[in-house]
């Protein structure tokens, strides 16, 4: 039994070696063909490396210093982070760690930056109306009358758009966010975050990385310190109500001392709106000192808990350009029409034996 289990296996090992020197000489028989579509694909290929734009990356780092450590947790965190331990310390934060990227990611933030201003050969236009140009979107609108009069303006109001605003804005955010648009932290025990913007154009790949980078920046800022500058905002509404206050008591303290000159000493009930004053001007003033002092803390709170954005590296031109080069294009478009010639001869020779 083991004799024949060689026997047959040697025959089917056979087989296979013979089928395969039958296939390989079928297409080195058709050399000719498959030699020519090689020479189609790499031909193809130089026209598309010639054709294709070349495209520009912008680079912007930054750094975020945040004084709101959580005291003695947030050291005892940051020493474990040192150790290589993550004890999910700034878990909880609204933006912390994968959060503050894709803020940056968010279609909020890309399209308020899309409405930014920029200067482009000595006109002020919007980040979109910038991006149209020069997709040359403008030239296909002018045969559609819907789409004709459609525009951008710098800094317009979200709230004045139509479906078409819409739809426009969205149709650029997902082409800049599939692939124009990379936000990543290098390393999780430090906060420089890097962000990279390509595109087809050089300005406009270097204006939009600096505008999304100052857009998220404010709102990131805004939202970290938003309750205690509400929180000072009352205070200092609340320590301007008592001053006025103090200040009509002092007045009435003095209109009353003014009605009681010369008063008859034995007359005590004409002097009560003057002592009345007197209590007011003392209960606000010991009020008003309390106000000034909070005001003041919750200045020195507001200033702390607000969030430092430190540019490290910003673009600089010329950009990193990349290139679809000749040479790529030559192998990769000869290997691909190859490969499809050998394929289509293989399944062509299949289905005559079939048939």
């Amino acid at each position: 039994m083991d004799n024949k289990t060689i026997e047959n296996e040697e025959i089917s090992l056979r087989e296979l070696l013979s089928n395969a020197k039958e296939w390989y000489s079928y297409l080195l028989s058709k050399w000719k063909i498959i030699l020519i579509a090689g020479i189609i694909g790499a031909s193809l290929g130089i026209v598309y490396s010639i054709l294709k734009k070349p495209v520009y990356k912008a680079t912007l780092s930054f750094a975020l210093e945040d004084d709101k450590g959580g005291g003695g947790l947030g050291g005892a965190i940051g020493l474990a982070s040192t150790l290589g331990l993550d004890l999910g310390g700034n878990a909880g934060g609204m933006f912390a760690g994968a959060n503050l990227t894709e803020l940056f990611k968010s279609r909020s933030m890309v399209e308020k930056t899309l409405l930014s201003p920029v200067t482009v050969n000595g006109k002020t236009i919007s980040l979109a109306e910038m991006y149209i140009q020069n997709n040359k979107w403008r030239e296909k609108w002018n045969e559609k009358p819907n789409l004709k009069n459609i525009q951008f303006l710098p800094s317009q109001k979200r709230e004045g758009f139509t479906r078409i605003h819409d739809s426009i804005l969205g149709s650029i955010y997902g082409k800049l966010s599939n692939s124009g648009l990379i936000v990543a932290i290098k390393d999780k025990k430090v906060s420089i975050i890097t962000m990279e913007v390509s595109s087809t154009d050089e300005l406009f790949s270097k204006y939009f990385c600096e505008a999304l980078a100052k857009k998220v920046g404010e709102f990131y800022v805004d939202t970290k310190s938003k309750k205690a500058r509400i929180n000072m905002d009352i205070l200092e509404h609340q320590t301007d109500s008592i001053r006025d206050e103090l200040n009509g008591a002092i007045t009435g303290v003095a209109v009353a001392n003014d009605n009681t000159f010369n008063l008859n000493p034995a007359l005590n009930v004409r002097r009560a709106p003057s002592i009345r004053r007197q209590v007011d001007v003392q209960a606000n003033t010991a009020i008003l000192t309390e106000l000034v002092k909070q005001t003041e803390l919750a200045k020195v709170t507001l200033r702390r808990e607000t969030p430092l954005i430190q540019i490290i590296d910003r673009p600089i031109l010329p950009l990193e350009k990349e290139r679809f080069g000749k040479l790529k294009g030559i192998i990769l478009g000869g290997f691909i029409f190859g490969f499809l010639a050998v394929a289509y001869l293989l399944v062509r020779r299949i289905f005559k034996q079939l048939v």
